[in-house]
């Protein structure tokens, strides 16, 4: 489908030869959506800034073959569980399942083949109401080791001048877990700029977050308190301005890379709210998930070569992923990320734009 509002092109080929798609979806005010079938990806995310000029700020690459040639997440679809599941096991009803440990010992974003390295067969296009593109896909029994056949569908949605909608649905044939998240690392002075996000103003509505071991993983006791600590963001504050006190969960991190234990309740609510001073643009991220990772861009390390041949480094950009707890099925203290057949798993993003 071509036309004022969606355009598919071809962008590339996986390593079999097929061909590759991308999709753009296009709003009012310039706001512009660019999704590959390819790990259901955001590829690219252009808003306007306080001036109106509109530039993308997701990091990411120009081509296909920088997606092939290196998983680094930018803008996927991660499952079937994101984030870690410790030393790569669980138990369900009785049984233990054993993963792929691809984050020694742990297992990470669905494990060596995740989502994020699927094709997505893309099955439905519209413009009302508002520019819509379904993106499905079947994740067989004991794919990665997780048991039941899944039937995922992943829809973003333009759906006011400034709102990106991102929403997922699953169902399975037998009990399973699901945990599913987009990836996206976002830079609001543009992904093309050479700015860090140091500066960038955050607020998290929490007062909650999971402090973690030397893998990563949750340690066991319950959330702690963010008040007195670094990991405060209940009030506006640069995510620099604490970032390099002497605190044994940033040292852990190596910066930022927690999950915020999120207000309970049902619906979509308002999580995180990040400004760049530069730009003025502002990015509002509402969810009715229970936890949102954030991480500070910790491990980017200037390997890695994206959009405008920039290389990203530390703190180049930063990821809010709305999900379930890290570690929540090896955790019965924590809110279940569980799917029994007969359910219907549903869960949203939404990313709200304006400027200041």
């Amino acid at each position: 489908m071509t036309s004022a509002t969606i355009e598919r092109a071809p962008f590339g080929r996986t390593f079999d030869g097929t061909m590759v798609e991308r999709v753009t979806l296009r709003g009012e005010h310039g706001v512009e959506v660019t999704i590959l079938p390819f790990g259901a990806t955001l590829q690219s995310l252009l808003t306007p800034d306080r001036d109106g000029h509109c530039d993308d700020i997701v990091l990411g690459h120009d081509d296909f073959d920088g997606y092939l040639a290196q998983r680094k997440f930018f803008g996927a679809t991660v499952g079937r569980y994101a984030n870690r599941i410790a030393s790569a096991r669980f138990v369900l009803d009785g049984e233990t399942v054993m993963l792929d440990a691809n984050n020694a010992p742990n297992a990470l974003h669905g494990g060596l083949e995740g989502f994020d390295r699927k094709l997505w067969k893309i099955v439905e296009l519209t413009d009302s109401p508002g520019p819509t593109l379904v993106l499905a896909r079947t994740s067989p029994n004991g794919e990665e080791g997780y048991p039941g056949n899944l039937e995922t569908r992943v829809t973003y949605r333009l759906r006011s001048a400034m709102e990106l909608s991102v929403t997922f649905e699953a169902t399975t044939d037998r009990p399973t877990l699901i945990n599913l998240t987009n990836h996206s690392f976002f830079n609001l002075e543009g992904a093309r700029s050479g700015a860090h996000v140091l500066d960038h103003r955050l607020t998290i509505a929490s007062d909650h977050f999971l402090a973690v071991d030397e893998t990563a993983i949750p340690l066991p006791e319950p959330p702690r308190p963010v008040d007195g600590t670094p990991f405060d963001f209940r009030k506006s504050t640069a995510i620099g301005a604490r970032i390099r006190m002497n605190d044994e969960q940033l040292r852990l991190g190596r910066g930022y890379d927690h999950n915020y234990c999120l207000a309970s309740g049902t619906g979509l609510r308002l999580a995180a709210r990040v400004e760049a001073p530069g730009s003025g643009r502002v990015m509002e991220l509402l969810t009715d998930q229970p936890g949102l990772q954030f991480y500070s861009g910790n491990f980017l390390d200037g390997t890695t070569a994206g959009k405008g041949g920039l290389l990203y480094r530390q703190s180049d950009a930063l990821c809010l992923e709305p999900h379930a707890w890290p570690d929540t099925p090896n955790r019965p203290d924590f809110p279940s990320a569980r799917l029994d057949p007969g359910q219907i798993y549903r869960r949203t993003i939404v990313y709200r734009f304006s400027t200041v």
